[in-house]
């Protein structure tokens, strides 16, 4: 079945006309997600000729099915971090958020992109959680977060053990924000290619970019796909593939007044969204390993049933999936793909805070490439010692990556399994009863009935089906 978030239901993609790409640029951004529209509009402003190369359309990914929380408190993010890094790390991590939430708030007041303030918090409702919670609060004072504050009550339709709050926070239309990024980078000369799927790259500067609709060249290249495309560095085997679901809501009762998100499992995440009739609720949460569930149908479920306990007047009106990926070392990335490839960058691994780490990458990239400086960008920076504090983790994921490439061969032999292979690297796909996609278990390639790629590190269709 098809599911459409509020956002893109708000926004009716229409096809563009076929495109062609070609000629010579000075900076070719791949990805047109909050990233990729950043750093092309940073990089445009500067000067420089740009083009920003989609594979399917403006908001395709990740961006246009968020939650959309510009948030700095970021439900258990900042304890995780600590426990793998120094406080000078978790400084740079909330340092980077708080531009990015800051540029972001002045990009929609100066383009009338319209957002809410809303106090933000991470809720417990057992002991356990409630522990999880204190040690948020500790990492966030140590990360110089100013304004938080514990509190034993949060005005929810349920009982909590506790919460962090923090005010002033943001919430947006994620698309809304996308259509006034990309009206500035179009105003800045800024060409955007949609529907052109990149499949490789060749070269060391000026490198040559391949895609189905022709190739460009470009000394500079910025790789804005949440997980790299381009295999080089590995990117794929440090970090999970997660999805996660969202419902959208009409109550008789006043939405939530704030954004929420539990500390407890399974994740639920909990805000309000302006619309004509009156302010809709949004749930969201219930997430997993892509192409690991026994049915991504039965999460939605879970959803509802939560919903329906808790807000029993509530009356679904949206349905939809998003993914994203967790860096290993719990760490976003943002600089070259290889250590000396300065002008081949990647950004990506945001953990589901894709909305401030993605504007902080774009700064973070855009400032390497034009000689801004940033203190915190360091944290960002893919080949830092830091990432080494997330090898134990990735040696335990990769081990059970390979577990699974081997018992879904010996399972597709054994019992003629006609499921298709992944393109990227022969994983056997898994179907997605929410969504009738191929998922790939290994590295969260997905595919659609007709074989098309709709995300991940996949660059090529399912043998035997598109072009």
């Amino acid at each position: 079945m098809a599911l459409t978030s509020l956002w893109e239901d708000l926004h009716p993609y229409s096809e563009p006309a076929a495109v062609s790409v070609g000629g010579e640029w000075d900076a070719l951004v791949i990805g047109a997600g909050i990233t990729g529209l950043t750093t092309a509009t940073l990089l445009a402003r500067a000067g420089l000729g740009v083009a920003v190369i989609e594979a399917r359309h403006v908001g395709a990914g990740t961006t246009g099915r968020s939650t959309a929380k510009v948030s700095l408190l970021q439900g258990t993010q900042y304890s995780r971090i600590s426990r793998r890094h120094g406080d000078g790390v978790l400084r740079g991590y909330a340092d980077a958020n708080a531009e990015g939430l800051a540029w972001i708030a002045r990009f929609c007041d100066d383009h009338g992109v319209g957002y809410q303030r809303r106090p933000a918090y991470t809720y417990a409702t057992s002991e356990r959680g409630a522990s999880s919670v204190r040690s948020e609060l500790d990492a966030l004072r140590k990360a110089g977060v100013e304004g938080v504050e514990w509190v034993d009550e949060a005005p929810l339709p349920f009982p909590i053990t506790g919460a962090v709050r923090l005010a002033d926070q943001v919430q947006l239309d994620p698309l809304e924000l996308l259509a006034g990024l990309r009206a500035e980078a179009v105003g800045h000369g800024v060409s955007i290619l949609e529907g052109a799927r990149v499949r490789r790259l060749h070269g060391h500067g000026p490198y040559t970019v391949e895609t189905d609709a022709g190739e460009a060249t470009a000394p500079l290249v910025v790789v804005a796909t949440n997980m790299p495309i381009l295999d080089r560095g590995g990117f794929f085997a440090r970090a999970e593939p997660a999805r996660s679901y969202g419902l959208a809501y009409r109550t008789t009762s006043q939405a939530v007044d704030g954004m929420y998100l539990s500390a407890d499992s399974p994740s639920r995440s909990l805000r309000d969204a302006p619309a004509p009739e009156g302010s809709l609720l949004l749930v969201g949460g219930d997430g997993h390993k892509t192409g690991t569930s026994g049915s991504e149908l039965g999460h939605l479920e879970s959803l509802r049933d939560w919903t329906r306990e808790h807000f029993p007047d509530a009356v679904e009106t949206h349905a939809w999936s998003a993914q994203d990926y967790v860096p290993h070392h719990a760490l976003p990335y943002a600089g070259p793909i290889l250590p000396g490839a300065d002008r081949l960058l990647i950004a990506g691994g945001y953990s589901k805070w894709g909305m401030t780490n993605g504007v902080a990458a774009a700064l973070a990239i855009a400032g390497r490439v034009l000689g801004g400086h940033q203190e915190w960008a360091s944290t960002f920076e893919p080949w830092k010692t830091h990432e080494l504090s997330g090898v134990p983790d990735s040696l335990r994921i990769n081990a059970a990556v390979a577990l699974e490439m081997t018992s879904g061969w010996v399972r597709k032999i054994a019992t003629h399994d006609d499921a298709p292979v992944c393109t990227h690297l022969g994983g056997v796909l898994r179907r997605n009863d929410a969504e009738d996609s191929w998922d790939c278990p290994l590295h969260g390639s997905r595919f659609g009935p007709d074989g098309a790629v709709l995300e991940g590190p996949a660059t090529c269709p399912l043998r035997g089906h598109g072009t």
